[in-house]
C-alpha cells in the first residue's frame, strides 16, 4: 500500500496543474495516469485559449459570449470565475514557458474563434494545447512531483461518502496495487471514442468518469455532447476552429457559403453546435458532397500565411488526405469532439463525495453549459485545475489516512473481479465496442428524436447484459490492452447509458442537444441541470436548477 495526501488521476493539462498547485502550497502530491503524461490528449488541442487581454475587451463581455454561447445552460457563478481569472492563468503560462504567437508590437497574438464578441482567442500557431503541456509537465518536473504512469486506476475506494484511496493496476506488469489517499482529484478527460466519429485520442474512453459514477457520485448534463464541426473525412482529425477564425471560408457542392442560411451574422464563426448542424443538413438535404462532406476553403490566406498560423492543419491535410490546403480545400464533417456533462462537481472542483475532486472535461463545473465556445476548455483546464489543487490542500488538513476500510480485504476482491474476466470464449470486448459506436453515431449524433433515443436506450441496455459474459483471451501480464480495453468497455457502456437516457428525457432542442420532434429551446420546463445516479438497473435522473446571476435567458442568435 502507498500512500499520498493528494493523488491527482490524469496527466493531462487540468491535472497536471491541480499537482503544481498542490505541492505549491505544501501537500505530498503525486499523478497517476494511464499514458505518460506528454501522451495526453491536452496535447492534441489546436486552436487557442480565451482571455481577455484586449483593451477593448472585458471579463465581462467573455463571460456574456459564454452564457449565450452555453444557450444559457452554464451557471454563472462559475462562468464569472472562469472569465475573471482568464487573463492571469494566460500570462502565467507564458511566464512558465508557453511559446505563445506575437503580434508585431510583442504582445500575446489573439485571434477570433465561434461565438466571440472580441479576438480574444490567444495561440500558440494551432499547437496550442501541445505548447500549454509541455510547458506545465516541464513545470512538475521542475517541483519533483512523483509521477505513475501507464497505470489504470480501476476503482475509488469509497467509504462513508468519503474518497480515501484507490485500486490501480500496473499495464507495465498488471500488478495491482492500493493508493491511500486523503484527497483525490479526478483529471481524466472525456468520453469521445464512446462515438464511431470522434477527434479524440483512442484513450478517452470516460473510464475515470464512470469511476466516479460507479462510486455514487451523480453525472451531470451528460446529453450535451460536442460535435465539431470541422473533422478531416475519412480520419475525424480535429480542423481547428482557427482556420475559420483565420479567415477560412465553408462551401457545400455548389461552391455556396452555405452558412448564410444558418447564421447570416456570424457565418463560418457561429459557435460550433450552429456550424455542425448546418454541415450536416447540407450533406443530409443532398447539397453536400455525396460522400458525406463539405469543403473548407483556406487557399485564399496564401502561404505564408499557412505556414505561420495553421502549419498543423497543411501538415495533416498533407499526410492524412494527399491534399495541400495552400491549393485546395479540405473535405471536413462534423465528428464528437467534447462533453460539456461530466462529474458534477463545484466551482473548486469538489463532488458531493467528500476528499473527491473532479476537474477539466471529465467534471462538470458547468461553465459550458449545452455548448462549449472554442478556446474556453483549455482555460477551464488552468483556472479550475489550480482551484481544485489548492481546495484539495485546504481539505487534507482536515483529515487523516482512513484506518477503517479493509483496504487488504478490497484488493483481494479487485483481484478477483479481473481475474474472472480471464478465460477462453465468451463475449468479445471489440464486438460490443464497436456496436456501442454505432449506436452512438447513428442515434445519439447531431439531430436526434424521441424514436431514435428510444432505440438506443434499449440497445446500450442489450450490450450491458451482452458484457456480463465479456471474457479476456490474452493471458499476458506484460501490457494486456485486451484487458484494459475489457476493463473500460464496461464503463464506456455505462456512460452511453446516461447520455442517451438524459438525451430522451429532455423534451426540447438546446445547444449541442438538438431534438427534432421539440424544435424549440424550452426555459420553462428544461432550464435546469441534468444530474443522473447510478443504479444496478440503469440511471436514475433528477434534475437541479441552473445559476443565473447578470445574464437573463433569451433566444440566441448570430
Amino acid at each position: 500500500m502507498t500512500d499520498h495526501d493528494i493523488i491527482v488521476i490524469g496527466g493531462g493539462l487540468s491535472g497536471l496543474r491541480a499537482a503544481i498547485e498542490a505541492h505549491r502550497l505544501g501537500a505530498d502530491v503525486a499523478v497517476i495516469s494511464k499514458v505518460h503524461p506528454i501522451r495526453s490528449h491536452s496535447g492534441a488541442a489546436q486552436g487557442g485559449i480565451n482571455a481577455s487581454l484586449g483593451s477593448d475587451d472585458s471579463w465581462e463581455a467573455h463571460a456574456f459570449d459564454t452564457v449565450k454561447g452555453s444557450d444559457y445552460l452554464a451557471d454563472q457563478d462559475t462562468v464569472e470565475i472562469l472569465c475573471k481569472e482568464a487573463p492571469a492563468r494566460v500570462i502565467e503560462m507564458e511566464n512558465w514557458g508557453t511559446n505563445f504567437s506575437r503580434k508585431d508590437n510583442g504582445r500575446i497574438a489573439q485571434r477570433p474563434f465561434g461565438g466571440a464578441g472580441f479576438p480574444r482567442t490567444c495561440y500558440a500557431g494551432d499547437r496550442t494545447g501541445h505548447n500549454l503541456l509541455h510547458t506545465l509537465y516541464e513545470q512538475v518536473l521542475k517541483r519533483d512531483i512523483r509521477i505513475y504512469s501507464e497505470w489504470l486506476v480501476t476503482r475509488l475506494v469509497v467509504e462513508n461518502d468519503s474518497c480515501t484511496g484507490l485500486v490501480a493496476m500496473n499495464m507495465a506488469d498488471s500488478d495491482m496495487e492500493i493508493f491511500r489517499t486523503k484527497a483525490t482529484i479526478l483529471a481524466t478527460g472525456g468520453y469521445g471514442r464512446i462515438y464511431q466519429r470522434s477527434t479524440n485520442a483512442i484513450i478517452n474512453r470516460g473510464f475515470g468518469i464512470s469511476l466516479a459514477y460507479m462510486a455514487g457520485v451523480p453525472l451531470q448534463d451528460m446529453e450535451f455532447v460536442q460535435f465539431h464541426p470541422t473533422t478531416l473525412w475519412g480520419t475525424n482529425i480535429l480542423i481547428t476552429e482557427g482556420a475559420r477564425g483565420e479567415g477560412g471560408y465553408l462551401y457545400n457542392k455548389d461552391h455556396e457559403r452555405f452558412m448564410a442560411r444558418y447564421a447570416a451574422g456570424a457565418m463560418e464563426l457561429a459557435p460550433r453546435d450552429i456550424v455542425a448542424r448546418a454541415i450536416q443538413s447540407e450533406v443530409d438535404e443532398g447539397r453536400g458532397f455525396p460522400e458525406g462532406y463539405v469543403h473548407l476553403d483556406i487557399t485564399h490566406l496564401g502561404k505564408d500565411k499557412i505556414n505561420k498560423k495553421l502549419p498543423g492543419i497543411r501538415q495533416i491535410a498533407i499526410d492524412f488526405a494527399g491534399i495541400d490546403p495552400v491549393n485546395e480545400p479540405i473535405p471536413v464533417q462534423p465528428g464528437q469532439h467534447y462533453s460539456m456533462g461530466g462529474v458534477s462537481s463545484n466551482k473548486d472542483g469538489e463532488t458531493p463525495v467528500s476528499g473527491l475532486y473532479a476537474v477539466g472535461e471529465c467534471a462538470c463545473i458547468s461553465v459550458h453549459g449545452a455548448n462549449r465556445l472554442g478556446g474556453n476548455s483549455l482555460l477551464d483546464t488552468v483556472v479550475f485545475g489550480k482551484k481544485a489543487g489548492s481546495a484539495a490542500v485546504d481539505y487534507i488538513d482536515t483529515v487523516e489516512f482512513s484506518s477503517e476500510v479493509n483496504f487488504v480485504d478490497l484488493l483481494e476482491n479487485e483481484k478477483k473481479i479481473i481475474s474472472d474476466m480471464m478465460g477462453e470464449g465468451g463475449e468479445n470486448f471489440a464486438e460490443i465496442r464497436d456496436e456501442l459506436r454505432e449506436i452512438m453515431q447513428e442515434y445519439v449524433g447531431v439531430f436526434r428524436n424521441k424514436e431514435k433515443l428510444e432505440q438506443a436506450v434499449d440497445a446500450i441496455r442489450n450490450l450491458k447484459k451482452r458484457s456480463r459474459d465479456l471474457k479476456v483471451n490474452n493471458n499476458s501480464d506484460i501490457f494486456n490492452f485486451e484487458l484494459v480495453n475489457a476493463i473500460e468497455l464496461k464503463g464506456m457502456l455505462e456512460l452511453g447509458h446516461v447520455i442517451a437516457l438524459g438525451a430522451l428525457a429532455r423534451e426540447e432542442s438546446r445547444g449541442a442537444h438538438y431534438r427534432t420532434d421539440f424544435l424549440e429551446r424550452d426555459d420553462e420546463k428544461w432550464l435546469r441541470h441534468t444530474l443522473a445516479y447510478y443504479t444496478p438497473d440503469g440511471p436514475e435522473l433528477d434534475y437541479k436548477d441552473v445559476t443565473i446571476t447578470q445574464f437573463q435567458p433569451e433566444r440566441r442568435e448570430y
